[in-house]
């Protein structure tokens, strides 16, 4: 755990989010019983995906805020160190930690209401350390989206003007922003703004249902007409400063499809359905922010383990080739969105977060496995089916 003053010692970092640590009560639909105090909100889930990717090696470099309260459970600090994440702790007795309701209904519909008054985090709040963070995740409106990023560019300007930046860090390169749109504000009346939004991100990522309602739609789907307006649109109009940015649609146990004025991705989930097993998918509250966290990560993550793993099983792959080189300045995009594939597949097996441990020889191990592994065998399963039909996964425009 880190105090709140100054630079971190020991690196710069990686990843820092604004989302919120939150409890969770949780109500399935049918005969499954609720669950309370489980360990949740945006912020939990994303810094999962971002220390998976990182792994023991880099985990100092994961930061984030979480905000105590007077009823804060012991046994959930435990779990929270247990990460060795780089996590500043605010203590408030005279406040209730933030607690919110998920509620379950059919096809992955979920209803969410806080059940306390939550305590926004603002650039503000964050660390000199952390305002220089290579990359940022965010959960907010598209309003709120504009001011975060502007007000973090502010204060590395200000951070390299008082000669506060340490070398060879630069404050001048500018971070990578992912940014997932607050679901309750998708919504036609959001459109103009939401479209304003993605110029200062690089990418944006709502869920299929939120992008549909977004666009006055009941969902989203890539063999529609207006599935296919909707993309057009939001590319044309651009995602980030240079207008190269990526939309990255998460669609469940469908997998995720990503788009770009360059090329199209889609790859599908970790779990794919074998009725001749149980399915491991037990709950998938998180899913999408550990996918984010991964994801955010996985664009700083070049020359590290699971991206020389993914690199090396996907060598011989012409069609994967083609398409990195396609990605040029954003070609990270591809080996993190495989990461984040993979960091949601860990979610997905329990009620809760997944659960770290170490090997007797000194492995680290999420849910029983290895991270690296899960990279292996999902980017082995990748090179099969780009080999037999690339276009289905990788189109180059």
């Amino acid at each position: 755990m880190a105090g709140n003053n100054g630079l971190l010692s020991g690196g710069n970092v990686d990843f820092c989010t604004l989302g919120m640590f939150i409890l969770d009560d949780i109500d399935f639909e049918g005969a499954k019983p609720p669950v309370k105090n489980v360990l949740g909100g945006a912020a939990t889930y994303a810094v999962i995906g971002a220390r998976l990717v990182a792994g023991k090696e880099h985990a100092r470099s994961v930061s984030w805020i979480v905000d105590v309260g007077s009823d804060f459970p012991a046994e959930v600090l435990s779990v929270l160190r247990s990460w060795d994440t780089n996590c500043i702790i605010r203590e408030d007795h005279g406040r209730l930690t933030t607690r919110a309701w998920n509620g379950y209904g059919p096809n992955e519909k979920r209803d969410f209401k806080y059940l306390t008054p939550k305590l926004r985090l603002e650039p503000s709040m964050l660390s000199d350390a952390q305002v220089l963070s290579k990359t940022f995740h965010m959960v907010c409106s598209s309003s709120r989206c504009i001011s975060i990023v502007q007000d973090i560019l502010r204060r590395r300007e200000e951070l390299q003007l008082e000669g506060k930046v340490p070398l060879p860090m630069s404050a001048t390169k500018r971070p990578v922003f992912v940014w997932e749109p607050v679901p309750d504000l998708c919504s036609p009346e959001e459109q103009e703004t939401f479209l304003a939004a993605n110029k200062v991100v690089d990418v944006v990522s709502p869920n299929e249902l939120e992008l549909g309602m977004m666009f006055g739609q009941p969902g989203w789907s890539e063999e529609t007409d207006y599935g296919k307006a909707i993309v057009d649109k939001i590319l044309s109009n651009g995602i980030g400063p240079d207008g190269n940015g990526h939309l990255v649609i998460r669609a469940g146990k469908d997998g995720s499809y990503s788009f770009s004025r360059k090329q199209r991705i889609w790859l599908p989930a970790y779990h794919q359905p074998d009725p001749s097993i149980p399915s491991p998918v037990v709950d998938p509250t998180g899913a999408g922010n550990s996918f984010l966290g991964a994801l955010t990560q996985g664009m700083i993550s070049s020359g590290r383990t699971p991206t020389n793993i993914g690199a090396s099983v996907l060598a011989e792959s012409a069609a994967w080739q083609k398409a990195m080189a396609a990605g040029g300045n954003h070609n990270l995009i591809l080996p993190a969105l495989v990461f984040a594939t993979v960091a949601a597949s860990f979610v997905v097996e329990q009620i809760g977060v997944p659960h770290i441990s170490t090997s007797t020889d000194g492995r680290e191990l999420w849910n029983e496995t290895e991270f690296t592994e899960r990279v292996r065998l999902y980017t082995q399963r990748l090179y099969r089916t780009l080999e037999e039909s690339p276009q289905k996964h990788l189109q180059i425009n």
